[in-house]
Formats: C-alpha cells, structure tokens, sequence
C-alpha cells in the first residue's frame, strides 16, 4: 500500500532533522557530500529516526542541486550525489518497508535573483531524473519561501511523473507567505496543481505552525502535512540551538492532528527523540475528517497619509523639475551642510538629494540629515538607500523609519563595494540587489513587510533607480531601465554626463520609456578633481574637451571654477530642452557653484516662456 492510500486512514509519523544532527557531530560543511564521503553516518541517522517511529524517511538532498553544490565546488557531482543518497535511505529503510521519499530543496529566499525560474526547473528535472532513478516512493518539496517557486516546480514534476509528491512552503510569519498569500490559499493552490500532500516545514515551531493551520481548510484530496522546527532557534557561543522538550512536540502533535495535519516530521532542532515523542503522543489515533476553522480577522491597511507636494517623478513628467546633491558631511559639523541646504532652496531647488555613504565612506545619516532639512528648514528631501549597509532587517526598519519621518523621495541603488571605501576590511550585505529592494519599496506601499505580513498602514513611497549612460553600448542600459520600470522605479536619475551628444543620444534610446529621467549635471572644480572622476570613478566619463579645458586653467582655481560652470552651462542647454528633470550634483560642498546653476536653469525656463508668450501674442 503506497503512501496516500495509507494517509487515507492513518496519521503517519515522518522523520526529523537531518542537519541538526550532522551539525552535532561538529560536521559544518556540504551534508549531501556525506553521501558520498561517509555514507555511514547519514545511514545511522535514518536508522535512528526508523527505530524512533518514523513511517517516511526522506533522502539527504535537501541542497543537493547545481546551484547549492557550487558553493563546495561539487556541482559536477550532483548525479553522484543524489543517487548515492537515494540508495542509503533505501537501505535504511528496506528491512522495515519505510516509506522514502527523495527531497528537493527550495533555492530562492527573498531574492528572485539567485536563479530565473528556468533556471530552477532545469535544476529540479536533473536532480529529480537522478532521485526517481532510485524508484523511492515519492518526492517532498521543502522549504519554499517563494511560491512562485514551488508552484512552478510542483507544476513541472507533475508533467513528468506520477510518484507522490509532497509540497511544503515554509513562512516567516504564521499563516502568510513572504508575498502576503495566505498559508490557506496556497495550500489549496498546490493542491489544485496536483499535489497529494501539501503544507509547511521550518522557520516556526509547533505553537506557529499550529496558530497557522487554525485558518487552513481540510483539502477536498489532497493531505496536510506539518515539519515544524524543534523550537524559534538560538545562538549560544556561536552555535545554532534549539531550546525544545521532545514531549512538547510530542504534545503539539496532537494539536496538529486536530488541525487536520495526517503526516507529521521535524524540521530544524528536531532529533529522534522528537519524533518518538510524537509517534508515542498519537498512537493510534485516526485522523479526523471535519474541523472548525477559525476565521482570519480581516486586516485593515489604512491608506497613506495624503502627499504635502506632488510626487518628484510626476511633477518631471511636464514641468521643471531640480534636485541637487549635497553631500552630508564626513564629520559632525553640519554648519556648511545647513547653510548650503537653505541656499539650494532660496534659489528654487525642488529636493535636496543625499547620498547613502557614497563611495562607501561614513557620513552623517541622511536620514537625520533629511529630517532636519525638513522639519528644521521646509526642505524635500530624497534620501539614497544602498544595499550595501544593510541587511533585510536593517532595510525595512529604515525604510518604515522614513516613512514615520514622511520623508517620502527615495534612490534605490545597489551601492559601492565597501573596499572602495575608508574601511576596505568592513563587509557588504547586498541581501537583495536594487532591483529587489524597489519590489520590496513598492511592497510596503501597498502596506505589506517584506516578510508579507500586515504593516497596517500604506507607505507612499516614490522610487528612483540609478542609470549609467555613460556605457560603450548604451541599448543594454536602456533595457536595464525597462526591468527596473518592471520592478516598480517611477523615475531615474543619472550618473553626471560631459557630452551634449551623449544627452542627446540618451533621449533618443529613451523616449519611448514613460519614467522621467533627471540628467546629472556636475560642475568641474578643477583639472585634479576632472581626472580623478574621469579615471577612478565608477559610472563617471569625461569628455575629451572637457578634460582639455580644465587641463587649459592650470592651477588657477577661479579659472577653473569658471570653467567648470560654463561647461556645465553648455550641457544644461541640451539637457533642458530635451528633458524635464535636472540633477545637479553639487561638488566639495561648493553650493555656491550649484545656486549659480540653478538660477542659469530657471532664467532658461523663463527665457523659453516668455518667447512662447510673444509668439502666440504675434497671432
């Protein structure tokens, strides 16, 4: 009798952990290479969770896929891998008739850019080709954060054999997935794509995992299944525990069974004595086949407080639009900073733009800096937000940070690397790329956290994404922009440009593109600075005029000055006609420069209107 013909009348009891283990026996690097390398130990280890009460056993190849084994350099080896798993756990389990099943592993966390979904399912079909090859008696999916993921995978096996499949996802928070779904609605979805037991592994122990299946329904085919973690984890002198008591989980089985649950295991923290308590707590019990589910209360998301100012992005769409970058400072004399901000906005700036620890080196927050400006001096600002400093946690609490500022104007970029910077030894985050940080921006305007839970309160966020004109071929750019207009950027603000042809060639490529771009303007200092940005700048080009012209001022800074603002001058005269938006970035803190390039905008503007007056005045 084959699995679901068995969970038809009976609550089966599956294993645990497998990692959890090897990590207690001080084993710390890839668990599927112990296939191969002391298939022994892995063996031991089905042994122990068959003699504990387990009816199902699953194969060591949680991470036993291309993509995971690269990181030990094993990637050629996952046909090795997989078949020699699938003949240990068949071993174990054959004196006893043990259900075995082989498992694959989710790969995508948070960010979708770890692999594209043809990328997964190649991965999938090769790594399940090698695990059927073994005849086990079905295939369990686990830990999928990503539904997207683990539809498109269940869809696919399904396409291409029979055997039982069991399909977990995995939440952060009880009863929603990581994109706001329901634990409800996507259990029934994996059902409805062919599923014959659906429902969640790891990341919650038994008192989440049940709170969520308090909201499940009972399928109309398919079986519920539950792999909670031991317990939420801990970490005591840099080791990974698990504060659980095997008869808690053995009682929280029986909480389980009552939810509908027909197949139990352990996930993370959980051993054989885990699984023995649960097989000793429910005995013989029948699975039940009515429950009382209790209704989610219905979760209101207040809308997000009306805008003081129209959006940056909407207002470029049809008139002038500035915004200036002024660096906060390196230090913590905010003198120079102030008095420039409060400069800028005298002569007509629309935002004041700060730079998140540009180049990566310190400076003062701009999120302290903006709200100063704003609540202090009436300035907008539009705070950069990198990738580089923060990690998921850090990047939803600055941004709800934000938000409680109504600090509304943001620049989503990916970041320099930190050994560019004054602390080459400090580490880079980069938890998700600035593509996912804009869905994962747009996501909490629609009063979601990144985890997908209710933030009870819409932000109202408008979202910038960098461009780099300044590149050999500047289509691919271009293409760059349309994926982050798929991702949600409403507008874009370049790297600075030294070439009118260059401004001109960018509003050919990118016309047809609704997203407004505010061109980068900055103004050269001197020959030194011209040099240095034009040759150890990332994203930065100079002209070779512009060089030469700067080279002609020598050492003469006001020369040079001059001359930097008329070459900025020059550009500003193709980048006005052409778009809406102008960037100005101000350099060394020399506003002065920046007010003066201001007023040359707004004097164009003027200059334009009143022309267009007296040409309609003359008919």
């Amino acid at each position: 009798m084959g699995l679901i013909d068995e969970l038809k009348t009976r609550i089966l009891t599956a294993d645990g952990a497998m990692g959890t283990l090897l990590y207690s026996y001080g084993i710390e690097y890839c668990n599927e290479e112990l296939n191969l390398q002391r298939p022994e130990i892995v063996e031991k280890i089905h042994l122990d969770y068959i003699k504990a009460g387990a009816d199902i056993i699953q194969t060591n190849t949680y991470g036993a896929n291309a993509l995971k084994l690269a990181r030990y350099g094993l990637e050629s080896q996952v046909a090795e891998i997989n078949k020699a798993a699938i003949e240990i756990a068949n071993r174990a389990a054959a004196p006893g008739g043990q259900f075995v099943f082989g498992t694959i592993g989710g790969i995508r966390g948070i960010r979708k850019s770890d692999a594209s979904l043809q990328e997964i399912i190649a991965m999938v079909d090769q790594q399940a080709t090698h695990l059927l090859e073994g005849n086990p008696d079905g295939l369990l999916l686990e830990t999928y954060y990503d539904f997207e993921e683990l539809a498109a995978t269940v869809k696919h096996l399904k396409s291409i054999t029979n055997t039982p499949l069991i399909a977990q996802v995995s939440m952060h928070d009880p009863g929603i997935l990581q994109n706001g779904m329901s634990l409800n609605d996507a259990l029934h979805q994996l059902e409805s794509l062919g599923a014959d037991v659906v429902g969640v592994n790891c990341r919650l122990g038994p008192h989440h995992t049940i709170q969520a299946f308090e909201e499940v329904t009972l399928p109309e085919k398919a079986f519920l299944s539950a792999y909670p973690n031991a317990s939420l984890l801990d970490v005591e002198d840099g080791r990974i525990v698990y504060e659980s008591e095997a008869d808690y989980f053995g009682r929280a089985a029986l909480l389980l069974r009552e939810e509908g649950v027909r197949l139990i295991g352990g996930c993370c923290g959980t051993t054989p004595k885990h699984i023995e308590a649960v097989k000793k707590h429910l005995g013989q019990l029948a699975p039940i086949v009515h429950k009382k589910v209790t209704e989610r209360k219905p979760i209101v998301i207040r809308e997000a407080e009306a805008l003081e100012v129209k959006p940056l992005h909407e207002k470029a769409k049809t008139e002038r639009t500035i915004i200036v970058e002024l660096d906060t400072p390196r230090h913590l004399d905010v003198t120079k900073f102030l008095e420039g901000s409060v400069a800028l906005k005298a002569a007509g700036v629309d935002a004041v733009t700060m730079a998140d620890n540009s180049l990566a080196s310190p400076r003062i927050s701009n999120m302290a800096m903006g709200s100063i400006l704003k609540h202090t001096e009436d300035i907008r600002a539009l705070a950069h937000i990198t990738c580089r400093d923060r990690n998921l946690i850090g990047l939803q609490s600055h941004l709800m940070g934000l938000d409680a500022l109504g600090i509304h104007d943001i620049l989503a970029v990916t970041g320099d690397p930190t050994k560019v910077g004054d602390f080459p030894g400090a580490t880079s985050v980069y938890d998700v790329s600035s593509m996912e940080l804009i869905q994962l921006i747009k996501k909490l305007n629609e009063g979601i956290s990144f985890s997908g839970k209710s933030l009870r309160k819409k932000a109202n966020f408008s979202v910038a994404a960098a461009f780099n004109p300044n590149v050999r071929v500047l289509d691919r750019a271009v293409a760059r922009l349309e994926k982050k207009i798929e991702s949600g950027a409403d507008y874009f603000i370049s790297q600075p440009v030294y070439t009118k042809e260059k401004i001109t060639e960018i509003y050919e490529a990118t016309k047809h593109l609704e997203a407004p771009i505010f061109i980068g303007v900055m103004p050269l200092t001197s020959i030194r600075s011209a040099e240095f940005l034009h040759n150890e700048v990332p994203g930065i080009k100079l002209s070779d005029d512009a060089l030469a012209r700067m080279r002609a001022c020598g050492d003469d800074k006001d020369r040079a000055t001059e001359e930097g603002i008329q070459i900025a001058k020059e550009l500003i005269d193709t980048a006005a006609e052409l778009f809406h938006g102008i960037y100005l970035i101000t350099p060394f803190v020399r506003y002065d420069m920046t007010v003066e390039l201001i007023h040359y905008i707004r004097q164009l503007d003027q200059q334009k209107e009143s022309d267009r007056n007296h040409v309609q005045a003359s008919y």
